[in-house]
């Protein structure tokens, strides 16, 4: 336990080094990576958010959430899939139930904010995929530090089409991280857009960054920042 909270720390410590946390740039406008709160409140947003059990009919929030963490864990604890030869099939494993659980349509269009309007249909499909890409790049490789470490939920706030499923993970010294998951339901099933860190969001975390590039350079210009670093990130892997 104590080896794994170090290594969480010191990839949140590369990750800052390298002008991708907190919204700190390199020598003109960067992509960061999601923002670096607390070592394991980021590796169990990951491990919830990157997971879903299908259903049959709309499931309490708090449930398919539950179910995500479940699904997740089977994959990580599968030992056919344990193994550094084999991360390229657990993290394929991983990936493929991701777009069951999170609209990364929904959470690049809130990211991108006003500068979305002016894209066509093909440059939001672009978009979309390469931010489902840097979110995976960046954080596939500490979701399988997880190592049992006790999780809440304490419950819902549902207000039509719209919820929060509040979470909690419990740390070794007994510290509860906040981990809230903001849902949105089409039709029989909830998606997550956004989650909620300590207070800290994902999508308000990368929305003025994005913004600060789209106005001093352009669309295609995003594009390349975004492809420059989820490369760099795949050579690290």
């Amino acid at each position: 336990m104590r080896r794994s909270t170090l290594t969480v720390r010191a990839a949140a410590r590369t990750e800052r080094e390298a002008g991708f946390g907190c919204r700190r740039r390199l020598a003109g406008p960067a992509v960061p990576a999601l923002l670096l709160v607390r070592g394991w409140g980021v590796v169990v947003a990951c491990l919830l958010v990157l997971g879903a059990a299908p259903e049959a009919a709309a499931p309490d929030p708090t449930a398919q959430i539950k179910a995500s963490t479940d699904r997740v864990l089977q994959i990580l604890q599968n030992p056919a899939l344990k193994g550094a030869a084999k991360a390229s099939q657990r993290r394929a494993a991983i990936r493929q139930v991701t777009e069951e659980i999170f609209d990364f349509n929904e959470m690049a269009r809130r990211a991108l904010a006003q500068h979305w309007r002016s894209l066509t249909d093909e440059q939001r499909k672009e978009f979309a995929r390469l931010f489902s890409d840097l979110v995976e790049q960046s954080y596939m490789s500490k979701i399988e530090l997880y190592s049992g470490e006790p999780i809440r939920y304490p419950g819902a706030k549902v207000e039509g089409d719209l919820a929060t499923v509040s979470t909690q993970i419990i740390t070794k010294n007994g510290t509860e991280v906040p981990i809230d998951y903001r849902m949105l339901k089409r039709g029989n099933r909830w998606y997550v857009y956004d989650v909620n860190i300590e207070g800290v969001s994902l999508v308000n975390n990368y929305r003025p960054q994005f913004d600060a590039i789209m106005r001093s350079s352009s669309f295609d210009g995003l594009v390349k920042k975004l492809k420059d670093r989820i490369e760099e990130l795949r050579r690290r892997t």
